[in-house]
């Protein structure tokens, strides 16, 4: 009479899972909105009010000439007065390419919603720029002029002669989702259908 088999602990560790072919991959979990937004409106925040000190800083500002009939520009000085659009430009489009990438990367799981939360984000951090700029640096131009004597030197006020460098900030977020988007399109694992062939059982015996 045989005995039945005793059931033994194997001596080997459980076998690690393996993901199968072509599954994809587990989906993080998204951040709750208000962390999302309130994250992304502090950066804009912050960053508008650096890029409007360094607007302030570093635009180069047109001198007008003062005489017995008030102030003139010069040949050279009338290439300068768009100056401070052009360093605006400048600052607002590398500060929303850096961080509207690191923002949508951080968001990539909101989706097309991601893009949004960054683009108006972007839009708050250009009219934090514009305003911290105007507030340091913007005096007006008639009452220095009137208070200066013939031979000075008076700086044109520092200002945006239109809001298109505005946008400056809008296209750079936009421009940055819009090639990581692309990039890690073709990345993302795609699932597929099929599944792993069945192993043939083996032929009954007669």
């Amino acid at each position: 009479m045989s005995q039945p088999e005793s059931s033994q602990s194997s001596p080997y560790g459980a076998a690690p899972s393996f993901r199968p072919f072509g599954a994809p991959a587990a989906e993080e979990p998204a951040l709750p909105w208000a962390k999302a937004v309130v994250v992304t409106v502090v950066v804009f925040l912050v960053a508008g009010v650096v890029a409007g000190w360094a607007w302030q800083q570093f635009s180069p500002l047109a001198q007008y000439k003062v005489d017995e009939q008030g102030g003139a520009l010069g040949e050279e000085q009338m290439t300068r007065i768009f100056g401070p659009d052009g360093t605006f430009t400048a600052i607002g489009f590398v500060a929303a390419v850096v961080l509207g990438s690191a923002l949508f990367w951080w968001l990539r799981n909101y989706g097309p919603w991601s893009v949004a939360i960054v683009v108006l984000g972007a839009c708050l951090g250009a009219g934090v720029s514009w305003g911290v700029g105007m507030l340091l640096g913007h005096d007006p131009l008639d009452p220095r002029l009137r208070a200066a004597r013939p031979g000075d030197l008076v700086a044109a006020p520092l200002e945006l002669h239109t809001w298109t460098p505005a946008a400056s900030w809008l296209v750079g977020a936009a421009l940055a989702c819009a090639i990581i988007a692309a990039t890690t399109w073709r990345a993302e694992p795609v699932a597929t259908t099929s599944q792993p062939a069945a192993s043939d059982s083996a032929p009954p015996v007669h």
